[in-house]
């Protein structure tokens, strides 16, 4: 199993995985230009995509799918919610859109897909876990950890988790108050710390591999994301020698993420 993280952050987000047969995109939040030189550089196109799942229908994580969807037959997959907001907002959009249920588990090309709900301020928003040759848990875009996060990303060998901002940037910082309050609520972001302890509970149940993902441009940055959940192990007596690896996405570029298949005995 491959993991590319694309784009992560305010700015736009989108993943993608490969294992097998299989490649596909979480989020599309990008334009589908860079999407496609992305791609390329990774020796794909998006017409041999098995499809792209949606978490949920913000810009930035669905601006590309308009063009992609014009340009190249590619399949969406999205909870019942966000597909109607696809098909009112992209015209012909119906044609590629498949409607999953949190909690049903379903497969393309051979990997196994378990959208999970995710505490956001939207009707619908999933996180997903991934299993094929290893398991891949995704949860981003959440204002707090609930029981359905824990059980969707339990027992995955890689993770890829919200630290989105410190809470002393927030709060100091120049987002208008309405907005502060909603980062700040049950159905806003995860804070550095908040993620600090879910990476422990993950690490504790299996993680081999932990990615920060969807940073906050103006109320985060990479070295204070990676040092506050680096202190949520140390705190607890483990090393990184001895703890999992942590890596931070960058908004960016392009980050590949390996998970070897582990031999049976």
């Amino acid at each position: 199993m491959q993991i590319y993280t694309i784009a992560s952050g305010s700015g736009g987000n989108c993943t993608l995985l490969c294992d097998g047969k299989a490649s596909f995109l979480i989020d599309a939040g990008i334009s589908a230009r860079r999407i496609s030189h992305a791609l390329s550089s990774l020796g794909k196109s998006p017409n041999e995509l098995s499809g792209i799942l949606i978490t949920h229908e913000h810009g930035d994580h669905v601006c590309g799918l308009k063009t992609l969807t014009k340009q190249f037959e590619v399949s969406i997959f999205a909870p019942r919610t966000v597909a109607n907001h696809l098909r009112w907002s992209i015209a012909g959009v119906d044609n590629f859109i498949t409607e999953l249920s949190a909690g049903k588990e379903f497969y393309i090309d051979g990997v196994s897909v378990l959208p999970f709900l995710t505490p956001h301020d939207t009707p619908e928003s999933v996180g997903y876990r991934i299993s094929g040759s290893r398991v891949f848990g995704f949860c981003t875009d959440c204002g707090h950890v609930t029981t359905e996060m824990r059980e969707g990303m339990s027992g995955a060998h890689a993770v890829m988790i919200e630290a989105n901002y410190d809470l002393e940037m927030l709060k100091n910082g120049s987002y208008p108050q309405f907005l502060k309050r909603r980062v700040l609520s049950d159905r806003g972001h995860l804070s550095n710390e908040s993620c600090g302890e879910f990476a422990l509970s993950l690490y504790d149940s299996g993680a081999e591999k932990i990615i920060l993902a969807h940073l906050s441009r103006e109320n985060n940055t990479p070295d204070l994301a990676l040092k506050t959940v680096s202190s949520a192990f140390t705190r607890e007596g483990i090393n990184s020698a001895d703890g999992p690896q942590i890596f931070v996405a960058p908004e960016k570029d392009i980050f590949p993420i390996s998970l070897e298949e582990v031999p049976l005995c």
